[in-house]
């Protein structure tokens, strides 16, 4: 009776000791509670490889692990089956300095207001194509960038105004390189490049400011071709690795499209791809046409960003929102993984955030949610023509720092019978 009763005396202290361990000892990654999961769900994830049905868990605004089976260890879960999953969209080409002066887009109504157009359409992350200069950036910051859910980032205008008219953007004095340095180096986490474009004159003084100051800043230049004098092979033969060109598949008499008479993309166009010039969608209202981007397309020429040119009239025209333009380039032939990479990953690297744009644990939990529908669609261009698609895109759910910001279908909600 001595030997058991020291033996069962022995065990209890032994299992004493390891509850006290357990207490101190951090939890298995299994074990770990998480503050959101997702699962079921097909996610795509260009630059970590994942192409597969995942669970996603978020804790503390960030991705906590990507795996095929989590815990329900959560205090909230999404069933996600039969829809995909996504890093959140990324959007290069924004007009979103939006204010009380009519008519403009610099602290206009012609910019619009990020968190009423971003979430509905899986857009977590927006750049806002030079709306501001070195002068009213700050304003920007304080109106909107400070006060919208959506990730602002900008392109500086080198016009120290930004986008405030015809008059006011052809001010050569007012395109001055060490302030527009001064300001991407006050706040360099949020201006991703410095912009050129909406110049109507002849001098190369605008171009060559906007150059020096993205080599000082260490910064991509942003190309806008409204450059009428300027001929697309001379821009691009002054650009660099790295620097963006919007309006990729544009077709107007003020600027040479790609494509040339034959068919073919211009071999000048191909050369500065190869030497790392980047090509931007630039959607707009009126900057993408099929008669440049379906040839393009079929030579394996893609925009290596989805920018839409968000503004008050392209989202009422052919251009819609991120989901249509991808839908669109999905009806011309690119395949879902391809435009999800265009989307996230392609954009993030491009605009020097590499923490975004993909699933890595550690990294900001944005992330859209969609289906794609099947059936029969019809997609636009800038010139009114048509193209038919038997697939679109349409958003369920979008998390923006490991918080739901939109919900299409109550997914995130509470369930109550009727």
């Amino acid at each position: 009776m001595i030997v058991m009763e020291k033996m069962v005396f022995h065990k209890r202290f032994l299992a004493g000791i390891w509850l006290a361990l357990a207490a101190v000892m951090p939890q298995s990654a299994e074990a770990q509670y998480y503050e959101l999961v997702i699962k079921g769900a097909h996610v795509i994830d260009p630059a970590n490889s994942l192409n597969k049905i995942m669970d996603v868990a978020i804790t503390g605004g960030k991705i906590a692990k990507v795996a095929p089976v989590i815990s329900d260890n959560a205090a909230q879960i999404i069933e996600a089956n039969g829809l995909y999953l996504t890093p959140g969209f990324i959007d290069p080409h924004t007009h979103v300095f939006v204010g009380p002066e009519a008519g403009l887009f610099a602290n206009g109504v012609n910019s619009v207001s990020p968190d009423d157009f971003t979430f509905r359409s899986g857009v977590t992350t927006v750049v806002d194509a030079g709306t501001s200069g070195w002068r009213s950036f700050p304003l920007f910051k304080k109106q909107v960038i400070d006060q919208s859910k959506t990730r602002i980032l900008a392109f500086l205008n080198i016009a120290g105004g930004g986008m405030t008219g015809a008059a006011h953007e052809q001010d050569l004095k007012d395109m001055n390189v060490d302030s527009a340095v001064a300001t991407i180096r006050r706040y360099p986490e949020i201006i991703a490049g410095v912009k050129i474009g909406h110049y109507n004159g002849n001098e190369w003084t605008p171009f060559n400011n906007a150059l020096k100051v993205a080599e000082k800043a260490g910064k991509p230049l942003f190309v806008e071709c409204h450059l009428p004098e300027y001929s697309l092979e001379d821009q691009l033969a002054k650009m660099r690795p790295g620097d963006m060109i919007t309006h990729t598949f544009e077709n107007i008499k003020e600027r040479m499209p790609i494509v040339g008479e034959d068919g073919q993309v211009r071999p000048f166009v191909l050369a500065a791809r190869k030497r790392g010039v980047l090509f931007d969608l630039g959607h707009g209202g009126a900057g993408f046409w099929f008669d440049q981007a379906v040839p393009a397309v079929n030579q394996g020429f893609y925009p290596n960003s989805f920018g839409t040119d968000l503004h008050r009239f392209s989202m009422n025209s052919a251009m819609k929102d991120m989901g249509n333009v991808m839908s669109k380039f999905m009806a011309m032939g690119l395949t879902l993984k391809q435009v999800v990479g265009i989307a996230t990953w392609n954009v993030a690297r491009a605009i020097g955030h590499p923490e975004l744009g993909n699933l890595k644990e550690g990294n900001p939990a944005d992330i859209a949610v969609f289906r794609v529908r099947e059936g029969y669609f019809g997609f636009m261009d800038s010139a009114g023509n048509r193209i038919s698609g038997s697939r679109k895109l349409e958003v369920e759910l979008t998390v923006r720092q490991g918080k739901v910001v939109w919900d299409l279908n109550g997914m995130a909600a509470k369930k109550k019978g009727l």
